[in-house]
């Protein structure tokens, strides 16, 4: 474990420094979870455990603080949008996690909408009500859900994101632990159909680092979050190869931020400063800290 998982009582104003430092009005945070209470807590009994999940690791949850107060804090930190990440394990979940997150997108109006889904006989309808409601992302968790994400109840889905341009965050890597559909080549299947769909692949697709980045420099619509990419933490199991550097380097206008919170071990700020010690430069750290999220959700 290391020595970044207490979060400081200043830490709003090291945030805010730091992109205030960049000339940036504030962050864009594309992976942040907000979801149901009962339901998050769910999942912080998981992280708490062990679960096989979360790879084993010791994995404190830095803001387990309530819902509110949460909010609150993502305000104090400068981040002008951000997302509720959510997602199904079995049937019959995605279209009541969709009606939660509309519901949250209206008392929260610097969350972007977020919405689910999950392979099953009506995806292609709640996708499209989704979207019709006003969803501007979506969040897949392939491990979670242990789907494949080229299952043909989907396709119908994907089409219709696709063809509406609405991004979606993806948990397709093989990190923290690999699941049965994992990796890169059922993504690979995906965006042979898809070429237009704008994925955002989480982690930067950890451990698989390299053929998401090949799947980014195939198909133009494909980003990178940065979720936990670099940190202390991260690198102690699943590190990035440095000679991918410079291609994480020229796709500097596909990658954007993303933190995790708040299932956070390590405070906020530290993502911040994992970023900035790449030495990538200051304008590639603007366009992924703001610009790029700023640019893709019309803010």
């Amino acid at each position: 474990m290391n020595d970044h998982h207490v979060p400081s009582d200043g830490e709003a104003g090291e945030v805010r420094r730091f992109w205030a430092g960049l000339g940036l009005p504030g962050l864009v945070d594309v992976h942040t979870h907000f979801m149901p209470e009962r339901v998050l807590r769910k999942v912080w009994e998981y992280f708490g455990a062990r679960g096989p999940l979360t790879g084993g690791l010791e994995w404190p949850i830095a803001y387990r603080r309530e819902e509110a107060e949460r909010t609150a804090l993502l305000r104090e930190f400068g981040v002008r949008a951000f997302t509720a990440m959510l997602y199904p394990h079995k049937p019959g979940m995605a279209r009541r996690l969709n009606g939660w997150a509309a519901d949250f997108a209206r008392r929260t109006p610097d969350c972007l909408h977020t919405a689910t889904l999950y392979p099953e006989p009506d995806v292609g309808t709640y996708v499209r009500e989704a979207v019709a409601a006003g969803a501007r992302v979506f969040k897949a968790h392939v491990q979670v859900g242990a789907y494949d994400p080229a299952d043909e109840l989907l396709r119908p889905a994907w089409d219709v994101l696709a063809e509406a341009g609405v991004p979606v965050v993806i948990h397709c890597g093989s990190g923290p632990a690999p699941g049965e559909h994992t990796g890169p080549e059922p993504i690979a299947r995906v965006l042979a159909r898809h070429p237009r769909l704008r994925l955002i692949v989480a982690h930067l697709g950890m451990p698989e680092y390299e053929e998401f980045l090949d799947l980014a420099e195939r198909y133009p619509q494909v980003r990178l979050d940065t979720t936990m990419a670099f940190t202390d933490f991260a690198e102690g199991f699943m590190p990035f190869p440095r000679r991918a550097l410079p291609r994480l380097a020229a796709l500097g206008d596909r990658v954007l931020l993303g933190s995790d919170f708040p299932n956070l071990p390590y405070p906020y700020v530290h993502q911040l400063h994992a970023l900035e010690r790449l030495g990538l430069g200051r304008e590639w750290l603007r366009a992924v800290c703001h610009d790029n999220a700023a640019g893709l959700f019309g803010l």
